[in-house]
């Protein structure tokens, strides 16, 4: 530094100490540290000490303003900086890191002589608690010698909170002064996080005492003698509880008092506005009811609260409880009998409802600007390691008082040594865990704000002076903003992973044969904690990761890398019990398949799918163990992903194009249902993962099973010996005619036929008869897939009739004895497989009977109303909801049906628009049309949208077909989940929506269809 004689080398020299500004060399010399373009004799350790500063050119700012404010002695404190190491650390690591306490020391120029050193070598420890109270309550007039709690102020009103404020400031400002010194001066001590967060919490409780004084003496009598006092205790919660609080943060706290009345109240009320005035808000909100609730409340009002209606979040609150003002004996008492409710909680029936609703709520607060800065919130922030650290001491503490620390880095080395975390893990979490919280804590430093929010990449002068502040220096590779950023992300990652693990692998060393930590967990702990996380069956969950990761062999190693994260995916689905026991099948099944557990673990977004299914839908495992390559589609989450994509028409093409490949009729059919698997585990997943709307689900379903119906006829066809004696087309009706299938839907048809090369009628009946007899033998064969099944029972005669007619027999019959029923089903008759010219012959034929002219008599209208009665009284399975039944049920799928369809008997001959066989294209027409109302219209379409949607899911959910919602339990929250409810929420609240939907719905069928 004694070099630089030019102007252009004076400013690089001092821009090389990072005073960039172009007024700093004046100011230096102002100040009598520049001479002569270098530092003046004696000047050089300032100089330095102004180099280091988190913010060089803000540290000498308030320097220059302090010696403006202090006037006349500002020379004592220039010469004490010179000599001083103690005070240049302290003094300019805070002006240069924190605007706020700069402009304190700035108002009051005398303080700096705080920051002075007493010893030589100071150690960095400040005063204890005790100190702190005694310092804070002389500022207010209090006597520290009083008996604890019982201690009045002189000082009252705005005098009193002055005065606190002030001493709560200078306090504050000595703890920041030690917390930062090093910065400046790198052979003074560094206090670690908890230290610091500790002297913090002293500090607040200090505070808290010092406003009880000046409550007593605002709102009780001078007079009063002490014994007649009320008694008020306040009970630190949060991170003042748990001894750990940061420089800026609400003071969580519950009043308990005897007895609870206005004169407590007042005490109350009065303490939290002083100190909120003085020194930091004082938040009450975590007392019973929250805000809703009593101020304060006797000690019996608090138990008998915490007995009758506390949540679970409640009791993971008040493991933070401790006393920290006020009476000292009721405050004792209030712990001691809070206690074991807190170490019960784990016990009670909604523990992991709640467990799960507190877990996502640690991520849902983020406003989704903040995600990629929030230290508190974000994945792998502060609460991250918090929720875990608490999860585990409400499921382990019940059994072992050893973990039952409030403080963070306290409880988590205590369950290190437990062996609930591994000792690495748990040191490497609060590693991770303290860097966190410096950052946090030099953030709300610079300008004493309550934030948790990194400054924005793009701000990289601040996000300088935060890496200066935490000593996060320059690596050769690497400025100090890159080294923040990439300690920054390496951490948050390290944290995410490590919270991922803390649930989970412990589990595995607990039924692992190989060798685990000196201490792991029991299995009997293994099972609370699963319990804990959402097992009903913890002890089916252990064997299963008993048979996933026993052995040595490669794939039992892959899963125990993978399952820490499966698990916590599982945890999140409505029933993870049978989630894990579909992986562990469709894991076994697959074992010989090589890219399987590859594709998992490289994949992270196939692990997080497949889980979410495994978790939700029985009907997924068992298509998957025999259709595994659809999982490679779960890898592709571009917005054009094949895996909700797909044209079915170009599905359909190709199923019956690599079908007609094979000669052998069998051959031929299993390879249709081949193809008809992998299309259906295809579509069931896109359902489930919200990437396939209802309309796409039935169109894909009713495609894939006309091709399937397609392929086999021609196969058969093909199979059969000799010259065909027919011409032969199938008719599709009901749900697979309109294209609207389900994952359970029958195939409803017809079959027609038509004598050709000289067969007569009776021939070409006969040899029609034995090509469908054989289609549907081979369809309908066993077979562990969904059901291939055929139901022609809407043809003439029904059941007694025969199965297939001629087209003229169709002609004749319908001319002569078809009733009103048969023309409604006929509405949504159109060809699918086999001639082509014939099936449209077929539909030109049946026009005239389901369109006819001059519309519907009456008489028939009042038909077809009392067969929809008598449907409705008769075929509702017993014991069944009526207004949760999918098909029969007020609003369902026949409601909204039946009142189409009769739209269409009636006006179709008209209106040429209405001739379709889609329910929901017949309403829009409908509405197009004026025959319904433009709101009707959509009360029957979102109650025919409900109810299909409702039916898939409860059918991909039970793995079988049914009509019937569930009533409760995971099953409704399965398919609550299933339709894109949010994970941990009232699946009632889905009932309540089907209900209300189906219910406007059934209003419209009352008036259109009932014209009632």
């Amino acid at each position: 530094m004694s070099e630089p004689v030019t102007e252009r080398r004076r400013s690089a020299s001092l821009v090389r100490l990072g005073l960039t500004e172009p007024w700093s060399e004046q100011t230096l010399a102002r100040l009598g540290w520049w001479r002569d373009g270098k530092p003046a004799p004696g000047a050089e350790p300032v100089m330095w000490a102004l180099a280091r500063a988190a913010d060089p050119n803000q540290a000498l700012r308030a320097l220059e303003r302090l010696a403006e404010a202090a006037g006349k002695g500002w020379s004592a404190c220039e010469a004490a900086l010179r000599a001083d190491v103690g005070l240049r650390g302290r003094l300019v690591s805070v002006l240069g890191a924190s605007t706020a306490l700069g402009d304190h020391l700035i108002t009051h120029p005398d303080r700096w002589s705080r920051l002075a050193s007493d010893d030589p070598e100071p150690t960095g420890d400040g005063p204890g608690p005790a100190e702190r109270t005694e310092e804070l309550l002389r500022a207010v007039g209090g006597d520290p010698s009083a008996p604890a709690g019982a201690a009045r102020a002189e000082l009252t009103g705005q005098d009193a909170v002055q005065a606190l404020r002030d001493a709560y400031r200078d306090a504050l400002l000595d703890i920041a002064a030690a917390d930062l010194a090093a910065v400046c001066e790198p052979e003074l001590p560094v206090l670690s996080v908890d230290v610091v967060a500790g002297q913090l919490a002293d500090l607040a409780c200090a505070a808290l005492r010092a406003a009880h004084a000046v409550a007593l003496a605002e709102v009780l009598p001078a007079d009063l003698p002490p014994g007649d006092a009320p008694r008020l205790a306040v009970i630190g919660m949060g991170k003042c509880g748990g001894n750990e609080l940061n420089y800026v943060s609400d003071v969580d706290v519950i009043f308990v008092a005897e007895p609870a009345d206005p004169v407590t109240t007042r005490l109350a009320s009065t303490l939290t506005r002083v100190a909120g005035e003085a020194c930091f808000p004082v938040d009450a909100n975590l007392r019973p009811e929250g805000r809703q609730g009593a101020l304060v409340r006797t000690l019996d009002s608090h138990l008998s609260y915490y007995r009758r209606w506390a949540k679970t979040w409640e009791f993971q609150a008040l493991l933070k409880a401790r006393p920290v003002a006020g009476d000292p004996e009721l405050g004792a008492a209030y712990a001691e009998a809070i206690t074991p409710m807190v170490w019960a909680a784990a016990d009670r029936d909604d523990f992991v409802a709640e467990v799960q609703a507190m877990r996502r709520r640690v991520e849902e607060h983020i406003a989704p600007e903040h995600a990629e800065r929030e230290l508190k919130l974000g994945r792998g922030g502060l609460r991250d390691v918090e929720f875990a650290v608490q999860l585990l001491q409400l499921v382990h503490g019940r059994a072992d008082p050893e973990i039952r620390s409030p403080n963070t880095l306290a409880a988590l080395a205590a369950l290190g040594a437990g062996g609930y975390v591994g000792r690495d893990d748990a040191a490497n979490l609060a590693a991770s865990y303290r860097f966190l919280r410096l950052l946090e804590h030099r953030v709300q430093l610079a300008r004493l704000r309550r934030t948790h929010l990194l400054p924005a990449e793009t701000d990289t002068a601040e996000l300088r002076a935060l890496a200066r502040a935490a000593k996060l220096r320059p690596d050769g590779r690497r400025d100090a903003v890159g080294v923040l950023l990439s300690e920054w992300r390496a951490n948050t990652k390290r944290v995410r992973r490590l919270h991922e693990k803390l649930f989970y692998r412990p589990l595995l060393e607990a039924v692992s044969q190989l060798p685990g930590e000196a201490l792991r967990l029991s299995e009997k702990s293994a099972a609370r904690r699963l319990s804990a996380l959402g097992w009903a069956s913890p002890e089916g969950a252990l064997t299963h990761l008993r048979a996933l990761t026993g052995g040595v062999s490669r794939a039992a190693a892959i899963q125990r890398t993978l399952l820490p994260v499966l698990l916590e995916q599982l945890a999140d689905t409505a029933d993870p019990d049978r989630g894990l026991l579909a992986y562990r099948r469709v894991s076994e099944a697959l074992a010989d398949t090589p890219w399987y557990l590859r594709l998992l673990r490289d994949e992270g977004a196939v692990s997080q799918r497949l889980m979410f299914v495994l978790g939700t839908s029985a009907l997924v495992p068992d298509l998957l163990v025999r259709a595994p390559e659809v999982l490679r589609l779960l890898a592709d989450t571009s917005e054009g992903a094949p895996l909700a994509t797909r044209d079915p028409a170009e599905v359909a093409a190709s199923l019956c194009t690599t079908v007609g490949r094979y000669d052998d009729t069998a051959a031929a059919v299993a390879a249709a249902r081949s193809l008809r698997r992998h299309e259906l585990l295809r579509v069931a997943i896109a359902d489930l993962l919200g990437l396939l709307p209802e309309a796409g689900v039935c169109a894909a379903l009713s495609e894939v099973w006309s091709a399937v119906l397609r392929a086999a006829l021609d196969a058969v066809v093909r199979a059969t010996p000799g010259e065909p004696r027919a011409r032969l087309a199938v008719i599709g009706m009901g749900r697979l005619g309109g294209a609207e299938l389900g994952y359970g839907s029958d195939a409803d048809v017809l079959y027609v036929c038509e004598p050709i090369g000289g067969a007569n009628e009776h021939e070409a009946v006969r040899w029609s008869t034995g090509i469908v007899e054989r289609v549907r033998g081979l369809l309908g064969a066993p077979s562990p897939d969904p059901a291939l099944e055929i139901d022609a029972d809407l043809r003439p005669e029904g059941r007694n009739g025969p199965l297939v007619r001629t087209a003229e027999s169709y002609r004749a019959y319908y001319a002569k004895w078809s009733e009103v029923w048969e023309a409604q089903a006929l509405l949504r008759a159109r060809p699918l497989a086999g001639d082509a010219e014939l099936g449209e012959r077929f539909r030109r034929m049946i026009d005239p009977i389901r369109y006819p002219e001059g519309g519907l008599a009456a008489a028939k209208v009042i038909e077809i109303r009392r067969i929809k009665a008598r449907v409705e009284a008769e075929r509702l399975p017993r014991g069944a909801d009526r207004a949760t039944h999918t098909k029969l049920g007020h609003g369902g799928l026949a409601d909204v049906e039946w009142t189409v369809q009769l739209l269409q008997l009636q006006h179709a001959a008209d209106v040429p628009e209405l001739r379709t066989t889609s329910t929901l294209e017949g309403l829009r027409e409908c509405a197009e049309a004026g025959l319904v109302g433009e709101s009707d219209a959509e009360a029957l379409a979102a109650g025919w949208t409900m109810a299909t949607r409702a039916r898939n899911a409860v059918t991909l959910v039970r793995g079988k077909p049914s009509d019937q919602l569930p009533r409760s339990g995971r099953e409704l929250a399965a398919v609550a989940r299933a339709l894109g409810y949010p994970a941990g929420g009232d699946p009632g609240e889905f009932i309540d929506e089907y209900r209300r939907i189906t219910r406007r719905a059934r209003a419209v069928v009352e008036r259109i269809f009932y014209d009632s």
